[in-house]
């Protein structure tokens, strides 16, 4: 595994990359406080360049055109959650239960439940670049989210996503 620190207006980044693809993105500050002896730090990694420039372009308030490679682990449910997460256009939200209906309509069943949707989208390891973000609670309120509500609010403005109107619900913190 390949590591490196990205300096964002959020705050730092940890980039974790193996050599086909970017496989997480943490919140430095909240989840880790070193690299493991298992770990290479690595400015010249192809997909950590790849991740950096991404990132540049997005906190510089434009759309990436292109996207690192991804390789997300987790269940085959969460990568389909992560799979239409992915579809969201830049500078739109999309809610957990548009996302339980497109799923259910996928799979050829009559419901999803809107729940654990939400517990694959905080499952996300690489957020920012997976936009779970993105999504809000019905109704428009403004839910949890993995690095925080202040991270999420600025990544939406970022994409001139007007979050003025989105109510913060901080009570379903812990869904995300």
């Amino acid at each position: 595994m390949f590591m490196q620190l990205y300096l964002s207006p959020i705050g730092q980044l940890l980039l974790t990359a193996d050599d086909t693809a970017l496989v997480a993105l943490r919140f430095y500050d909240a989840e880790c406080s070193c690299l493991s002896s298992d770990d290479t730090a690595c400015n010249d990694h192809v997909i950590l360049q790849a991740a950096r420039h991404w990132l540049d372009v997005y906190f510089s308030g434009q759309e990436p055109r292109f996207m690192p490679p991804l390789r997300p682990t987790g269940t085959d449910f969460q990568q389909d959650v992560w799979q239409l997460l992915m579809a969201v256009p830049y500078g739109k939200t999309t809610t957990y239960g548009e996302i339980a209906a497109a799923l259910a309509a996928r799979r050829g069943i009559p419901r999803m439940s809107a729940q654990a949707v939400g517990g694959a989208v905080g499952r996300n390891p690489i957020p920012i670049f997976i936009p779970c973000h993105r999504v809000v609670g019905s109704g428009g309120k403004l839910t949890g989210y993995s690095g925080g509500l202040e991270r999420k609010q600025f990544l939406l403005s970022n994409e001139r996503i007007d979050n003025s109107t989105l109510q913060c619900d901080s009570g379903l913190n812990t869904l995300l």
